[in-house]
């Protein structure tokens, strides 16, 4: 699993390289979203999103 990438494209995770659109980090935790049942991606999440400013 050494050449594994993660694929990003939300700009605003202090963790993206928008350029290449690439997580910096190793690894990411996936978390299912609660109560959220529709059978697509919307019921899972990056929990180890964190927001380039965090003083909003």
């Amino acid at each position: 699993m050494e050449n594994q990438k993660i694929n990003c494209t939300v700009n605003s995770c202090k963790y993206n390289n928008c350029n290449d659109q690439e997580c910096l980090l190793k690894q990411i935790t996936v978390k299912p979203i609660q109560n959220c049942n529709t059978k697509k991606p919307d019921e899972s999440m990056c929990s180890s999103y964190e927001n380039h400013n965090k003083n909003f």
